[in-house]
């Protein structure tokens, strides 16, 4: 991937988009060794943070328990022509405000006691930077793969771009 360096304002406009988009992504944290999980993304850009229901024996909340904030998450567009991986740092909370605000039908499936299920913590993910990959699509990533073959000149399969956020 070419790096053609976009403005950080761009790249982090981008970046927000894209989460408000998808919604969906992997959180993890990478110091515990254990696997990143699938989870549903609500976005304050505000406030620079990623918002998360899950329980209090999950394993990320245990592990910022255990005093490992440090986390990453992956997000990808449903075009699949954006991915990122988000560094931060988890906290647990229990905003009373924020569960009523972001409460859906999915987060009712695990939570059948609702709003008031004792188990029921958010996560806060606080966003540090970011790195990011566009391109352009399918059928140019797949021109320009076939066009390296034959050239033997690397591949423009779109942009890699570093964003800072902190």
């Amino acid at each position: 991937m070419h790096d053609t360096v976009q403005d950080q304002g761009e790249a982090e406009r981008r970046l927000w988009k894209e989460i408000d988009h998808a919604r969906f992504g992997m959180l993890g944290v990478p110091a515990t060794g254990g696997h990143f999980q699938p989870m549903t993304a609500f976005a304050e850009q505000d406030d620079n943070a990623l918002w998360f229901f899950t329980n209090d024996d999950n394993d990320l909340i245990k592990a910022v328990r255990d005093g490992q904030d440090k986390a990453m998450f992956i997000v990808e567009a449903k075009d699949q022509e954006f991915q990122a991986c988000i560094g931060g740092r988890l906290s647990e909370d229990r905003d009373r405000a924020r569960i009523d605000r972001y409460w859906t039908p999915m987060a009712a499936a695990w939570f059948p006691r609702g709003k008031d299920d004792p188990s029921l913590t958010l996560l806060r993910f606080d966003l540090i930077d970011a790195q990011t990959w566009a391109s352009k699509g399918g059928v140019r990533f797949a021109w320009e793969i076939a066009k390296a073959n034959i050239t033997g000149d690397k591949p423009d399969v779109g942009r890699e771009t570093h964003v800072n956020l902190s």
